[in-house]
């Protein structure tokens, strides 16, 4: 197909895109030593996971459906990690998984005897934020996630295999330095026993200006003198800006301002947005009153917040215009949902200048989920 002939709205991957951070990330890999996972939460369009395969070591799961995916659709290394495992569930993860990680010492002790296969590991909070706190912080006061220095149970390690800790969010490689050193003073007399450590998601390897060589030379450094196999779980930095929202115009109103009504939605299909927030980036646009004709983008539900930012523009815009907002391959497709029956965005595949439509979505899809 053509651009001209995609529908709208649609996520659009760009398989270039994506394999120029794959290729980052494999050189990753074999200079530092260790293995790069895909963390499906941030990316699970698994049309690609046979080219992600190529690249990674394999992918990592929050619960029993995404490893189910990881198992079916790529085939490698499969780790997981959960708050609290069903027991329901259980059984069919431990078959699945080649690593299970633990988010306390009572969560080991009830599984761990049923994870025959799996090698397991304990998810360890280093009570270290570099964020700030906020909802994406593991390490803000009162966490859930990971167990703390005042309750770790030292006669518990038996069986444990591995330390996992994911304390990052969009970070560089300072903070991963940063957070390994206190990390390795409140637990490192651990690591002789363990064989592997996974230092989580949140490394934003991919984007322009990420410190590459000190990410490398901190995991080299922790696999060199505790002889231990290290773990990397990204998920943003595998489809960092390999992906597009492509929406069109159906409508322009004025309210003291021209507000545009687009066929996406940010609660529906970006609601990061409204969730972190933030503002979008979106092709040949400025900020308001940068260029000469600014516009209030927003959606056709019947939420009023549904605002997705403002936006100017070289030219008035149109109905029937096309916009492309970028950097919509990650926390997208997974997090989308169908409130006030909006359809969901075709998945579509770019390669070159051609695409193709991986799948598209309607009314069963909606009535389905309810």
């Amino acid at each position: 197909m053509k651009f001209s002939d995609l529908p709208t709205p649609a996520y659009v991957v760009d398989e270039e895109n994506l394999i120029k951070n794959l290729e980052i990330l494999s050189g990753v890999q074999k200079r530092a030593g260790c293995k790069i996972l895909l963390a499906q939460k941030a990316f699970s369009c698994y049309a690609f996971y046979p080219l992600i395969a190529q690249y990674l070591s394999g992918a990592t799961a929050s619960g029993l459906y995404e490893a189910r995916l990881a198992h079916e659709e790529m085939g490698k290394e499969n780790h997981v990690f959960c708050p609290a495992y069903l027991n329901s569930e259980f059984e069919e993860i431990s078959q699945i998984c080649d690593h299970i990680i633990f988010n306390s010492f009572p969560q080991k002790h009830k599984f761990a005897a049923k994870a025959k296969n799996a090698s397991i590991g304990i998810r360890i909070n280093p009570e270290f934020s570099t964020q700030g706190g906020g909802i994406y912080d593991p390490c803000a006061p009162f966490s859930r996630l990971g167990v703390t220095k005042a309750n770790f149970d030292e006669s518990g390690l038996d069986g444990v295999e591995g330390f996992h800790i994911h304390t990052l969010c969009e970070q560089g490689a300072e903070a991963l330095a940063q957070t390994v050193e206190v990390f390795e003073k409140s637990f490192g007399q651990y690591f002789k026993n363990l064989k592997w450590l996974n230092l989580g998601g949140g490394h934003h390897i991919t984007k322009q200006g990420y410190n590459i060589p000190l990410l490398e030379r901190t995991v080299k450094r922790l696999a060199d003198k505790y002889g231990l196999q290290i773990y990397l779980e990204p998920g943003e930095a595998v489809a960092l800006n390999a992906g597009y929202l492509h929406t069109r115009v159906l409508e322009i109103v004025d309210n003291g301002m021209q507000i545009a009504i687009l066929d996406a939605s940010a609660e529906c299909h970006m609601p990061d947005v409204l969730e972190m927030p933030y503002r979008p980036p979106l092709k040949n646009s400025g900020t308001p009153n940068e260029k000469p004709y600014t516009y209030r983008l927003s959606s056709r539900t019947c939420l009023a917040g549904d605002v997705i930012g403002d936006y100017s523009f070289d030219n008035p815009l149109k109905e029937g215009d096309i916009l492309t907002f970028e950097d919509m391959a990650i926390y997208s497709m997974v997090k989308n949902n169908t409130f006030n029956g909006m359809p969901l965005p075709a998945i579509v595949k770019k390669c070159g200048d051609s695409y193709e439509i991986l799948k598209t979505f309607g009314y069963v899809d909606f009535k389905g989920r309810l």
